[in-house]
């Protein structure tokens, strides 16, 4: 059965809304605050971040999967076998990507033990391979797996609005990353694309390499900073 007007518009409201308090509760405006109000509590902040995004996430994905709505479009035959391998491929990317990130730190364990009140995140820039292609990869291969899925209404609705959230919270997560690593950041941000790799826009090894010590700051986040 196809959705109504209202089920589109509430599914759609229910992933902006988890969008808009995911990159709210990100911010650094809002740790800083954090920090401020409740020391004590701040060594947990990345842990409460992340649980509280996991509980969040509940509901879009609950409607999305309840109301689904007819077919819109299915991979088959030849089709079917590429949509697959871009998305054992990206998925594959994501997993040899892991090497590349302080795990421990995303989740939040890291600053808990340490007892780390911290707002900001400290660590010398680096880029990992994937970052030499594009910016944000954890976020372009997720949408690589996103796109080939076999798509319903409801899952096509939850598509673009995580597409958009991607796109938009790249750049604000990049405001971060500026005032950490000033210049060098621009200079890379200039170079390469955000989601989508282009040829004439990717970043040659020795070139990451020059960036990575040209990075100015004592404080700088990239080595700890969300993968995306």
């Amino acid at each position: 059965m196809t959705l109504s007007t209202a089920q589109i518009a509430t599914l759609g409201v229910a992933w902006l809304a988890y969008a808009a308090v995911h990159s709210l509760l990100a911010s650094l405006a809002v740790k800083r605050w954090f920090a401020r109000r409740f020391p004590g509590a701040m060594p947990g902040y990345r842990l409460g971040f992340n649980l509280v995004a996991l509980v969040l996430l509940v509901p879009p994905l609950w409607l999305t999967f309840e109301w689904r709505g007819p077919q819109l479009w299915r991979w088959s035959g030849g089709g079917a076998w590429l949509a697959n391998a871009l998305a054992l491929a990206a998925l594959a990317g994501f997993v040899w990507s892991l090497r590349y990130y302080d795990m421990k730190v995303f989740a939040g364990t890291s600053q808990w033990r340490a007892g780390d009140a911290a707002a900001e995140e400290h660590g010398a820039l680096r880029l990992s391979p994937l970052h030499r292609y594009v910016r944000h990869p954890w976020y372009a291969l997720a949408l690589v797996i996103l796109w080939t899925r076999d798509m319903d209404e409801a899952r096509l609705v939850g598509t673009i609005c995580i597409t958009l959230y991607f796109w938009l919270g790249s750049r604000l997560e990049e405001r971060k990353l500026l005032v950490f690593h000033g210049d060098a950041y621009a200079r890379y941000r200039r170079r390469v694309n955000g989601l989508v790799p282009w040829p004439g826009r990717i970043l040659g090894a020795a070139d990451a390499e020059e960036l990575v010590r040209g990075a100015s700051g004592p404080d700088t986040e990239s080595q700890r900073r969300d993968p995306p």
